[in-house]
C-alpha cells in the first residue's frame, strides 16, 4: 500500500486528539513528525516522531502532505507556503478568513497539481450522518424548514488567547460556525441570501459568541444558531417537512473519545448511546408513524481515508477548496449582514 508521508504544523488539542490517532491507525499513511513552538508534547505520545522547530523544516523534509491545524488567522499564510512547496494539503476550518484566499488557495493547488482539502470532520458526526440519510430518504416530504445548533454552556473564556483576542479569525463565526454552515450546504446546497445576527454575551468577551444565521432558499429557511449560555440543550437537528418531522439531539462520541485517548477502529468506533437517537415523526405510505430511528455510526477515518484517495487514485478530496469557499461565502455574508442590518444576497 503506497505511503503518504504526513507532518502536523502543531501537536496541541486538534493535533492530538483529531488528526494524529487517525493517521496513525491509518495503513496509507506515514505520519513523520510535527512542527512544535514552546509545548513539546509530541513525544509523550509519539518517541520516534520528528519535532520540526519551524515551518521551513517541515517544508524542506520529503513529506508529502502537511496538515495545516494552526490558528484561523494563519491558515492562509501557511496553507499557500505548503502549497507552493508541491505538498498536498489539509487545512482545518475555517477554512481562511476570506472568500479572496481561499479562491486563491485553490488556484495555487490547482497550478501545482496538489489536492487541498478542508477538514470538516462534523460531516462524519453519527447524528449528521443519520440527519442526511433522513432528507436523502425524503420521509418528511418536501423540507419547510431546519434547524441546526451547536450549543453549549460555557460562560468562562478560553484559556487558549487566540480564541479570544481580537484577530481575522477569532470568535464563534469561524470557530463553530463553519461547522453548521457546512452542514447545512452539504444538506441543503448554497441558499440564495443569508441574514445574520451576531452577538457577544460573554462578560469580558472581546470576540463574538453567539450567531443565528437565517439562510434563505427558494421555498425553505435554513437557520443556524451557535452560543454559550445553553444549559439545557435544544435538538441540534431540527428538521420539518411537509409531511413530518425529525428531532436529533447531538450525540456523536468521537470527540469525547478522543480525548479519553482511546484508539479508532472500524467496528465499533463512533457508535451513540440509545438514549441519543432521534425522533421521526411523519406520514409514510398513508400511515402516520412516531418512532425512534437507529443512529448510523460516525467515524471520522472515513475523512483522511478519502484524502488518501484523493492523493494515490486522483478522486476528488472528501471536502473540496471549492466547497471551503462556499462556507467562507457565508460567513462573510454573515458578517456584511450583522454590520447593516438587512439581508446579503449571495
Amino acid at each position: 500500500m503506497q505511503k503518504i508521508k504526513t507532518a502536523l504544523l502543531s501537536y496541541g488539542m486538534s493535533g492530538k486528539v483529531f488528526h494524529a490517532p487517525f493517521l496513525n491507525f491509518h495503513p496509507g499513511f506515514d505520519l513523520i513528525g510535527s512542527w512544535e513552538r514552546s509545548k513539546k508534547l509530541l513525544h509523550q505520545d509519539f518517541p520516534a516522531l520528528k519535532s520540526y522547530a519551524s515551518l521551513a523544516e517541515v517544508l524542506q523534509d520529503d513529506i508529502d502532505l502537511v496538515v495545516v491545524n494552526t490558528p484561523v488567522a494563519t491558515h492562509y499564510q501557511y496553507a499557500k507556503q505548503v502549497l507552493e512547496a508541491g505538498k498536498h494539503a489539509i487545512v482545518e476550518k475555517a477554512f481562511t478568513t476570506t472568500v479572496a484566499q481561499a479562491k486563491e488557495l485553490m488556484a495555487i493547488a490547482k497550478d501545482k497539481n496538489v489536492k487541498l482539502s478542508v477538514f470538516q470532520n462534523r460531516r462524519w458526526d453519527s447524528d449528521f450522518k443519520t440527519v442526511q440519510q433522513i432528507i436523502s430518504d425524503k420521509v418528511l416530504g418536501k423540507i419547510v424548514e431546519a434547524e441546526i445548533h451547536f450549543d453549549r454552556y460555557n460562560p468562562l473564556l478560553s484559556p487558549k488567547l487566540h480564541k479570544e483576542i481580537v484577530s481575522d479569525g477569532s470568535g464563534i463565526l469561524k470557530d463553530l460556525g463553519p461547522h453548521i454552515i457546512d452542514q447545512a450546504l452539504c444538506l441543503f446546497g448554497l441558499p440564495n441570501s443569508v441574514f445574520a445576527d451576531i452577538r457577544i454575551t460573554r462578560e469580558y468577551s472581546l470576540v463574538d459568541d453567539y450567531i443565528d444565521l437565517l439562510l434563505y432558499y427558494a421555498n425553505f429557511r435554513v437557520r443556524l444558531k451557535a452560543g454559550f449560555f445553553v444549559r439545557e440543550a435544544n435538538p441540534a437537528y431540527v428538521i420539518h417537512g411537509e409531511k413530518g418531522s425529525f428531532l436529533k439531539p447531538r450525540g456523536d462520541v468521537q470527540e469525547d473519545e478522543l480525548k479519553l485517548e482511546y484508539k479508532p477502529n472500524l467496528e465499533t468506533w463512533g457508535t451513540e448511546p440509545i438514549e441519543k437517537q432521534g425522533l421521526l415523526h411523519s406520514e409514510i405510505n398513508g400511515e402516520i408513524i412516531r418512532e425512534i430511528v437507529p443512529t448510523l455510526q460516525g467515524n471520522y477515518f472515513d475523512f483522511f481515508d478519502g484524502v488518501y484517495h484523493s492523493i494515490v487514485n486522483n478522486s476528488p478530496e472528501p471536502v473540496t477548496a471549492q466547497e471551503g469557499v462556499q462556507v467562507i461565502q457565508i460567513i462573510e455574508a454573515a458578517l456584511q449582514s450583522n454590520a447593516q442590518k438587512r439581508v446579503i444576497d449571495l
